[in-house]
């Protein structure tokens, strides 16, 4: 899993996942693999499922990288605390799949609390359920 800073501001964590490295087959074998983690967690919620490809696809002026077969978006929220209004600005959390034919890549913006980041990494992770030999 990388680390990276997306248009020079967003902190994002990526994994690049080829196919031969996991049981699932399509971007929304992951999605249910990760909401089954979300709905497991004791401080998560989950809120929904969001269909990236279709929605842009169906647009006047949606535009898709060719190598991008899918792209879907799980999104749910640890809210532990809410301590002023400001911190609804960093929430819910998503966790992106796209799949590019032969790989997976799956990814995050960095949330402000470490137990989420430690949580959605762990989860991210864990679909590299397969070994190679």
């Amino acid at each position: 899993m990388k680390q990276t800073v997306l248009l020079e501001k967003y902190p994002v964590y990526e994994l690049e996942l080829d196919k031969r490295e996991t049981t699932y087959q399509n971007a929304q074998e992951v999605i249910e693999a990760l909401k089954a983690m979300i709905k497991a967690h004791p401080l998560v919620s989950y809120i929904g499922d969001f269909d990236h490809y279709t929605h842009t696809r169906n647009l006047d002026a949606g535009e898709i990288a060719p190598e991008i077969k899918d792209a879907r978006l799980v999104v749910f929220c640890f809210g532990v605390k809410l301590p002023n209004p400001h911190v609804l600005a960093v929430r819910p959390r998503s966790i992106g799949v796209a799949d590019m034919g032969d790989r997976f890549v799956i990814n995050f913006l960095e949330p402000p609390m470490p137990v989420a980041t430690e949580a959605m990494e762990g989860w991210v992770k864990s679909l590299r359920n397969r070994s190679q030999d």
